[in-house]
Formats: C-alpha cells, structure tokens, sequence
C-alpha cells in the first residue's frame, strides 16, 4: 500500500537518513522506534513532503513519485493522500475545535458548509470532543487539543495517518487519553505511520515495528519479535535503556 524505496536526505553534508526501504500494507500500524537524532520524524515528514527526500521513491497505491524529479503536481496529489497529527497540535488558535476540522473539509474538499459542519461535529464526538466545539484551542487542555488534530486528520479521510510523537508535548496525566483514541483508530483498520516512545503502546497496537538509528532501519519485525527476541545489538542496548524491566542479554 505503502512503500518508500531507497529514500534519502541530507541537510548540506549531514546524512540524516541513508537508503531507506519500508512497506506498509493497507490497515496495518507501523510503530518507528529510535533515539534521538536517528531519522525517524525526518522520515515520517518525507512520505509526506514536509521535508524533500534528497533522493528514492514513495509509492501509495498505484501512485509513484520519484523525489529527485518531483513535480508540484505530484506533491500536491501526495500530500492528498496523507495526513498529518503534530506533536505541537498546530491549530488555528483563532478558530473554534469545530472550525479546525471544518477547514480542510472546506479548504481541501470544497464540501458544502452544511455538510462539512455534520461531519466535522461526528468526528469530534468520536474522539470525545463532542460538548467542545465551540471551545478556542486556549480554552481545551493539550490532550483535547491533540484530539481535535486527530479528528482534523481523519476528516480529510486520507490514504494513511502519520503521527509524529503525538504525546510528546502532553503532560503524562494526559497521555492515556490521546492513545485511546489512536488505538480506537487503529482497530477500524486505518493505516498509521507512528513515531513515539510510548513502548506500550507500540507493543499493544502495532502491527510492526521498525528500530532506527544513524539514519538507517536497523531492525524490524513484530511486537513480540522487536521487544521479545531483538537480533541486533543496538536494538538490545537501545531497549535495557526504555524498558529496564526487560532483560536482554547484550
């Protein structure tokens, strides 16, 4: 459904992600794992040209780009079938939770206001938002503003959801709430592309998870194969560091 194809980026002559192959079949959740500095958020900002692949091909469905030859055109189309959840939330902070997720209805749809209101308002009941629609994002806690980012994403019912770190920025009591969510999401059988450290939660909703480091996927596999029976020795170190509860023989 997915697939990125040798997919590298350089920032002048530093490397930050060297010859990446992935694949990510339609409804499943992949989980990136990884240090900091490893990639894994320039990557995720890549499949949907927030940041410009220095070199590969990213394929959704039958459609192809070849990131060296890129057109607007084809970029246009690409963003189209991705959709975004920030760590930061981005909301319009001058518009309401409702007219956040109304605007790319509007915007990028061109759906009737009626009908992109009806809409906008059942995916924010979905996520829990439903006695906040009125509510400026000044006025909604980071959780519930993290949610309107998620209902905003699903309204514009793209291909696949990436999700950069979205608890990043939350307080911990907050967590829980925005992960209920994604795990409602991800059981209806939407792609996701997460990057985050909640080991939990990739453990309980991934289908498959991918360690990176220095740029490149150092391992992948299941759940259990990651977390359980790691092959490599980074991936080792790299989880007696997050999950000492766990022990791996290094």
């Amino acid at each position: 459904m997915i697939s990125l194809t040798q997919i590298s980026k350089s920032f002048g002559r530093h490397q930050v992600l060297n010859n990446i192959d992935l694949t990510v079949t339609k409804g499943e959740v992949v989980v990136i794992l990884g240090p900091s500095g490893s990639g894994k958020t320039t990557l995720l900002r890549c499949v949907n040209y927030l940041e410009k692949p220095s070199d590969g091909e990213i394929s959704i469905g039958d459609f192809k780009v070849n990131c060296k030859h890129a057109r607007k055109k084809e970029i246009h189309q690409l963003r189209q079938k991705t959709a975004m959840v920030f760590q930061q939330y981005n909301l319009f902070r001058h518009k309401t939770a409702l007219e956040n997720v109304m605007e790319g209805l509007l915007i990028v749809k061109k759906l009737p206001k009626e009908e992109a209101r009806k809409r906008s308002i059942a995916l924010l009941e979905k996520v829990g938002l439903g006695s906040k629609l009125d509510a400026y994002p000044s006025q909604l806690s980071g959780g519930q503003q993290q949610r309107v980012g998620i209902a905003r994403a699903l309204a514009l019912e793209p291909e696949v959801i990436l999700f950069d770190e979205p608890t990043s920025a939350l307080d911990p009591e907050l967590v829980g709430e925005v992960l209920a969510v994604i795990r409602k999401i991800a059981k209806e059988g939407i792609t996701m592309i997460v990057v985050t450290h909640e080991m939990g939660f990739a453990r309980d909703v991934a289908n498959h998870v991918v360690f990176m480091d220095g740029g490149v996927i150092v391992e992948e596999g299941t759940p259990t194969e990651v977390f359980n029976h790691p092959r490599e020795e980074r991936t080792k170190q790299f989880l007696k560091r997050i999950t000492p509860e766990l022990n791996y023989s290094i």
